[in-house]
């Protein structure tokens, strides 16, 4: 049996399914009314009273490994040991008589830069988005497949924020030390995605490699341009498109030899999708895409014009779904740099050209606009400063990616870095 069993004490009456086919799991999903199916194929969930990332509910495992290490405060909240077995053992309990479904896969598709993760889950449709939104080994690769990072995807399990020394029923806790994740108490999937690249963020600075949070694409040319933003600024539109090849749509680094993605699928909202202006991203919603919180109605068909659950309705699906893409993953050292701002105040020029010094400014500072529905309790645009467009995600002192980025950008033509508000 597998290690990641093997601690759990799964007893012989639990059912395991490891790496089930597409087919296998929507089958699940639909059979454990996780969902149903739209007009179109795609497995239509609802994930509750959780329809977006819970940020004051992520923490951080306090060890001798992390504490000198990780920026505490503001988005890194620790726990002790304690805490993180507390709520351990709540999940194995939990598990014991259930049937677990599992995803072996990878992130990074530089082979020397990519992470083993097994994501171990209640449902079937979380399996079914690890699965999509992943990088999917061949038959050769698992076998004998050895997990770096084992992501526990448990939402049946709600803490106790008094006795468990969390703040609320939820709770993503990530533990360097034990390489384990613990995600609880919310369904909502993206906390599988994100907690997963803010392991990555924090592992690849030692090596080099600059983990950004943006999307990428590359012309016919062998030029490649990438999108900085927050969740809701337009990275996954404007990378797809239908006159380059995407590479990816959210999560990247930055090595010597070039970009790469950290992905296997893409993560697009769908809040007012409109065929007409987003054609890729409408056409990729088809069997084996998962969409979440979309209102399904009688015809089956969506209505993505809907927010009756929340803005930040969403379509996870693989990213040869897409049309046009770059099979590699990687593309060259980027040529174009641009800098996607939620400006919903008016602040900021149509769009602005920056040296090298403005972009330091800008990666560092950050400005931008939370939009409704990406996190919980956001129901209107609100202004922030997110330092490297993605600081809820990035574990270490901004300095640290600060002298990445310096580093990344001597590489880069420095004319071609641009700054585009969006509101």
């Amino acid at each position: 049996m597998e290690q990641c069993f093997e601690y759990l004490n799964i007893n012989t009456s639990n059912v395991i399914y490891e790496n089930l086919s597409v087919e296998e799991l929507v089958e699940h999903s639909i059979i454990r009314k996780e969902g149903l199916l739209s007009e179109t194929g795609a497995l239509v969930v609802n994930t509750g009273k959780y329809t977006g990332r819970s940020p004051k509910d992520r923490f951080i495992v306090r060890q001798k490994s992390t504490e000198q290490k990780i920026n505490w405060g503001g988005h890194n909240f620790p726990v002790e040991e304690d805490v993180y077995n507390k709520l351990y053992y709540k999940v194995k309990a939990y598990l014991k008589d259930k049937p677990i479904y599992v995803f072996d896969g990878f992130v990074g598709t530089r082979k020397e830069y990519r992470l083993s993760i097994k994501v171990v889950c209640e449902q079937a449709s979380s399996a079914l988005f690890s699965n999509q939104m992943f990088i999917r080994p061949n038959e050769k690769e698992l076998q004998g497949f050895e997990q770096e990072f084992t992501i526990f995807a448990v939402p049946g399990v709600k803490a106790d924020a008094e006795e468990d020394g969390v703040n609320s029923e939820a709770f993503i806790i990530i533990n360097f030390d034990e390489k384990v994740i613990l995600i609880g108490g919310t369904a909502y999937k993206g906390e599988i995605k994100k907690s997963v690249f803010t392991v990555m963020n924090f592992l690849l600075p030692s090596k080099g490699v600059m983990p950004m949070h943006c999307s990428a694409n590359v012309g016919t040319d062998g030029k490649t341009a990438v999108f900085f933003g927050l969740s809701g600024t337009g990275k996954t539109t404007l990378s797809a498109d239908p006159d380059r090849r995407l590479i990816g749509d959210d999560e990247h680094g930055w090595c010597d030899e070039g970009i790469f993605n950290f992905e296997g699928g893409c993560y697009a909202k769908t809040i007012r999708l409109k065929k007409e202006k987003e054609l890729d991203i409408f056409n990729a919603i088809k069997f084996g895409t998962v969409l979440e919180n979309v209102v399904l109605k009688e015809n089956r068909k969506c209505d993505y014009d809907d927010s009756r659950y929340t803005e930040n309705t969403r379509a996870a699906y693989p990213i040869d779904y897409i049309e046009s893409i770059q099979k590699s993953g990687m593309g060259n050292n980027p040529t174009t740099i641009i800098f996607l701002t939620a400006d919903a105040f008016g602040v900021m020029p149509p769009i602005s050209k920056l040296s090298k010094e403005a972009a330091m400014y800008h990666f560092m500072s950050g400005f931008t606009s939370k939009v409704a529905g990406t996190e919980r309790g956001i129901i209107e645009p609100k202004a922030t400063f997110s330092a490297c467009f993605g600081e809820p995600f990035m574990l270490m002192n901004p300095t640290v990616y600060a002298e990445l980025w310096e580093k990344k950008l001597i590489k880069t033509i420095q004319k071609f870095i641009w700054l585009i508000p969006d509101g």
